[in-house]
């Protein structure tokens, strides 16, 4: 697990070493155990390291291969790595570490980008082949690595974030279309950001770029065509308990200590059910807990904990730790925080540092298995035409989830109700609470949807989950590398496994929506594993009671004020909007609100605490 970063002047002219270095290091946080760089004319490769896999100065980046061809950079793990040595030994290759790196390159050298169906792992990474004089850039299956690039003055910048980018000189400028998706989407999808000029490598692809400039994207892996062209699962629960049980035991590999970020809800506590029915001994589980019954699952993390005989860490969030942890997180993100528990997660990954250095997370159980309960509200579109024609409704819709249910209901199309399923704001509200008639547009969202509707004709719940795998999940995964990496600690996903991701897209949607909550495979499979309170309890996720925070804690009660004078308010769509009117409406306990406000209010934050460092 690492930073990377890169520069190719299209124009041959030479590489600066400082502002090389000084890419990588803005990235120290990613890897303090070891840095280094690759310096040739106008091509520079940089790497911090955290060791994870073959500590030794062995697996010192950049790594060069045997005849000095290619360089390699490499940001992740490739869990299966060992499984190529026999191959490898039979071709009469020696190898001079044992970290997954040169099995990586050794890989390339053989069978070039043909080789990543092979790899089961999460990654990110750059080859510079000097022969050909050309650069690979690559990103895994389902984005669990970033990799971000821009094209500035004739030169080729790459990075695992932003902020390098930025500080190579990359300006820091708003997209006006970034601003209105961040706002009324949560994040912006596709390979577009939040800024002009910065793009991302797709998940699933990777792009070669010649010295003249000339590129090429290529879509190596294709989650619609591994559903179609899957094998049938005879046996859907066998199936998934012998592979999700397999995917655990194989994200266990590492020469360092690993953890498990055990919220207390079904999908972590599934995970270290199956360590333990795989006997693994001592394992650290790190839990943040809440002080309102409503957020806390903290009982159901000790409940567990104490069957196995595991260790529980434990930590709160409140007041001016909240708050330093909320602008921690602000610059570590890169962008606005849109999942507003961004702080939390840095929390567990500081609580976590002394004790590990890799932590296992449940994020992407949701997402492949129907766990939201926004899916239910798709499996009878025209219930949500007859809730939206009921006057009535408002006398029982002052619950936020009854509002929000109401105004989703509002939505004509098809299309708008699985894009806008994962949204607090849809296309009415635009209208009404901004001032913006349009919708925001994204070409990319309206491809996935696509192959959704292809693959899942008239199902409109699996549409969704299609859908949510490629955009949401993506914002979720990106949250997780940012806040654990934050405080140098790696996150492993076992339910990404791409057996799993693919397998579960084939079955039939009663292994996803039978139930009152969904993940009726997950449930099923870990029913006589886990203790009943665990698969019945209704599902929080790591939420956290901000209305509480804005309102209670004197120092966010002393942002909020600050807010109402933002000069965000003056920014185009935005200018509609009276930031001190809002204000009231929150101090007055209209809760209502809240999901129109966290965007700005977390824009500004960002605006105050980031955007004036590097513009």
């Amino acid at each position: 697990m690492c930073g990377i970063n890169g520069i190719l002047h299209l124009n041959y002219k030479p590489v600066d070493e400082n502002q090389l270095v000084k890419m990588r290091d803005v990235l120290e946080h990613r890897g303090p155990d070891d840095k280094g760089i690759y310096l040739n004319n106008n091509i520079g490769l940089g790497h911090r390291r955290l060791s994870i896999i073959d500590t030794s100065t062995a697996g010192h980046q950049p790594f060069i291969s045997e005849n000095g061809r290619y360089i390699i950079v490499f940001n992740g793990e490739i869990y299966n790595y060992q499984s190529f040595y026999p191959e490898l030994k039979s071709k009469g290759i020696t190898l001079k570490s044992g970290s997954d790196t040169e099995v990586l390159l050794r890989l390339f050298e053989l069978y070039g980008m043909e080789m990543l169906h092979r790899l089961n792992g999460m990654f990110a990474f750059a080859i510079w082949d000097t022969l050909e004089k050309k650069l690979s850039l690559c990103r895994d299956r389902m984005g669990v690595k970033p990799l971000y690039y821009a094209i500035h003055q004739n030169t080729l910048f790459f990075a695992s974030e932003q902020k390098a980018l930025f500080t190579a000189g990359v300006p820091l400028e708003i997209s006006e279309n970034g601003m209105e998706e961040y706002v009324f989407n949560r994040f912006v999808a596709g390979e577009n950001t939040l800024y002009n000029h910065v793009k991302k490598l797709l998940p699933g692809h990777y792009m070669v770029i010649e010295e003249n400039g000339k590129s090429t994207t290529n879509r190596w892996w294709n989650l619609k065509e591994q559903i179609q062209n899957h094998s049938p699962i005879i046996h859907p629960k066998k199936w998934f308990e012998e592979t999700f049980f397999d995917s655990v035991k194989l994200r266990m590999v590492s020469d360092v200590p690993v953890g498990v970020l055990l919220s207390g809800g079904l999908d972590s506590c599934s995970i270290l059910s199956a360590l333990y029915h795989q006997n693994f001994k001592n394992i650290e589980a790190f839990n943040i807990s809440f002080s309102e019954a409503e957020h806390n699952e903290f009982h159901l993390a000790k409940r567990i904990t104490e069957e196995y005989q595991y260790i529980l860490n434990h930590t709160q969030l409140e007041n001016d730790n909240l708050y330093q942890n909320l602008f921690e997180t602000t610059y570590f993100q890169d962008e606005p925080i849109m999942h507003l528990n961004e702080p939390h997660l840095l929390a567990i990954a500081k609580l976590a540092k002394p004790k590990v250095k890799v932590l296992l997370s449940g994020e992407g159980a949701d997402e492949l298995m129907g766990g939201y309960v926004r899916y239910k509200a798709l499996k009878n579109p025209s219930l949500l035409k007859v809730i939206s024609q009921i006057s009535k409704f408002e006398t029982f819709n002052k619950k936020p989830r009854y509002d929000k249910l109401f105004r989703y209901s509002k939505i004509n199309s098809d299309a708008d109700l699985v894009i806008f399923n994962g949204s607090n704001v849809y296309p009415e509200d635009i209208n009404l609470f901004y001032g913006n008639k349009n919708k925001p547009e994204n070409a990319y969202r309206h491809q996935i949807l696509q192959e959704a509707q292809e693959l899942y004709p008239k199902d409109l719940q699996r549409q969704a989950l299609y859908f949510d795998q490629h955009t949401y999940l993506c914002s979720l995964l990106d949250r997780n590398d940012r806040c654990t990496m934050g405080s140098s600690i790696e996150c492993r996903e076992p339910f990404l496994d791409p057996r799993l991701v693919a397998g579960l897209g084939t079955l039939d949607s009663k292994w996803m929506f039978t139930g009152k909550k969904g993940k009726f495979i997950l449930k099923t499979t870990m029913k006589d594993k886990l203790p009943k309170e665990i698969i019945d309890f209704r599902k929080i996720g790591l939420s956290a009671p901000w209305g509480k925070y804005l309102t209670e804690y004197p120092i966010f009660k002393e942002e909020l004020n600050s807010f109402a004078k933002s000069e965000m308010f003056d920014m185009p769509f935005l200018e509609n909007i009276n930031g001190s009117k809002i204000v009231s409406e929150i101090q007055k306990g209209n809760t209502k609100i809240i999901p129109y406000i966290m965007p700005l209010f977390m824009f500004h934050v960002w605006q105050k605490n980031y955007q004036k460092k590097f513009v």
